[in-house]
């Protein structure tokens, strides 16, 4: 029984200590493409500028699409070559807002018009492939309600559309709301991690990058020959990236061009949306791997894209090292015996350095405060942790097929520490069995740290007690949060 559970622990490890060395490989492309100059293009006069259909999805979002619809009609671009399509799928009063915005902006000479259905086939994707049927835009830019766009957005990223083999350009995403709370804080630090590593970098190298769903453009052709969007994946936005570029196109990525956006407050919220992002990429993976090992790809890009595709089954693994761990302890010293294996798997500590030197190059690219950003890392990395239940029954559901419907993640017009989301409608306020696993856990590693100690075996303690605060926090949090209101 202890050879099972050694080997078996030693797997899990394996595993989570391969991703976690991709963070090295993105370091070492980070420097072998950093003499590259940044992507530039030049601005276009005004008479050369193209007509872009500007497409906002959204589905109930009472509090921010009023925020979204100004914001866009204030962009530097020429009305008549703007078309603005509202793709309203709501249920509830938001249905009357927009209709009221529509008209309040087409008596301004805007071309924007309010698509509504009243049965959501597919979901997001379906409703962006509705609205690309009518559209008259040669260009593609998309929106979802929790965004602020700038006024100069078509004017930093149409002109990239020059190279005629372009077929997307992404911009990076700002937060609204980043200093609401540690949680906000901690969704900053990932999501900076991964545009400004990941996305610059497999930019860079050359690389296929994804559309991140939302702040950026596509060519109407190149959306059509990708063959247009698809509904069988949570993550329509990596699914049709990924087709476009087997097909040829080539992508963009703006660093410095940057799009604002509202960071889900509550934790539930949040989980909703790590759910369908783990759950969406893992279903891409299985859709789209096959294809990539089929093209003509070089291996490294291959590679590269594997990794890109599956980073999320960490998730299970991650489970199976928290539930290990506390009788590893037991066994190393009421059994005796393993003393070398246990020595030769303190190896696997380089995996965490690995992570915190790829957080700690995002944060320094693009803020100044970059080391008192990182003094978060920890408390990012329990966050991690804590969110390994719920997201490993996202990848567990994709891998056996099992399919389920696109859950918006509700925003409520978090822009100030003053700001209050508690009393607000689309609170979730369901409490499942992903909460009391979790709590379960966290009362798990209180008698796994009481275990250590009496072993002394202090080693173990500091990752016993990151999994501890990971499994208490966000299930507290979970339980706060849905009986807040």
């Amino acid at each position: 029984m202890e050879n099972v559970l050694l080997i078996t622990y030693f797997v899990a490890l394996s595993v989570l200590f391969a991703f976690g060395l991709h963070g090295l490989v993105m370091i070492y492309f980070w420097h072998r493409t950093a003499k590259l100059a940044r992507t530039t293009a030049k601005e276009l006069p005004e008479d050369a500028l193209p007509t872009v259909t500007i497409q906002l999805p959204f589905y109930n979002e009472l509090y921010v699409v009023d925020r979204l619809v100004r914001a866009v009609c204030a962009m530097e671009y020429p009305k008549e070559k703007m078309e603005i399509q509202l793709l309203d799928d709501s249920t509830d009063e938001t249905v009357d807002l927009s209709r009221a915005l529509v008209e309040e902006f087409r008596s301004q000479g805007f071309d924007i018009k309010h698509v509504h259905r009243t049965i959501r086939t597919g979901f997001k994707a379906g409703a962006l492939k509705e609205g690309l049927e009518s559209a008259r835009g040669e260009f593609v830019a998309i929106f979802d309600a929790d965004f602020v766009p700038k006024p100069d957005f078509l004017k930093q990223t149409i002109p990239h559309f020059a190279d005629d083999k372009v077929g997307m350009v992404q911009t990076r995403w700002e937060h609204l709301n980043e200093d609401y709370s540690f949680l906000t804080r901690a969704q900053a630090l990932a999501l900076d991690g991964h545009f400004v590593v990941e996305q610059q970098i497999r930019h860079r190298a050359g690389f296929l990058i994804n559309f991140n769903g939302t702040a950026g453009v596509w060519r109407k052709k190149t959306i059509v020959d990708a063959g247009n969007w698809h509904s069988d994946t949570l993550a329509e936005d990596l699914d049709l990236s990924y087709r476009a570029q087997l097909k040829g196109w080539r992508f963009v990525f703006l660093n410095d061009v940057t799009s604002p956006a509202e960071l889900p407050a509550d934790i539930n919220s949040l989980k909703t949306q790590q759910f369908r992002w783990t759950k969406g990429a893992v279903e891409t993976a299985k859709k789209l791997l096959p294809q990539v090992w089929k093209s003509q790809l070089p291996l490294g890009t291959k590679l590269e894209c594997t990794v890109h595709l599956t980073s999320n089954i960490v998730f299970p693994f991650i489970m199976l090292t928290a539930f290990l761990n506390v009788p590893l302890v037991v066994i190393k010293n009421e059994v005796g015996g393993f003393d070398a294996y246990f020595n030769m798997m303190s190896v696997f500590v380089l995996a965490s350095i690995s992570t915190f030197l790829f957080y700690l190059y995002a944060q320094r690219d693009i803020h100044a405060d970059w080391q008192r950003r990182l003094l978060l890392f920890p408390v990012f990395m329990a966050g991690s942790m804590g969110l390994a239940v719920n997201n490993t029954k996202a990848v567990i559901e994709a891998i056996v097929g099992k399919k389920s419907e696109f859950k918006r993640t509700p925003k409520f017009k978090i822009e100030k520490n003053s700001d209050d989301w508690k009393t607000k409608r689309y609170v979730q306020k369901r409490i499942g069995w992903i909460v009391l696993v979790e709590l379960a856990l966290a009362a798990y590693f209180v008698f796994g740290i009481v275990t250590s100690i009496e072993y002394l075996e202090i080693a173990a303690i500091p990752f016993q007690l990151m999994f501890f605060a990971g499994f208490a926090t966000v299930g507290t949090l979970s339980l706060r949060h849905a009986l807040s209101r």
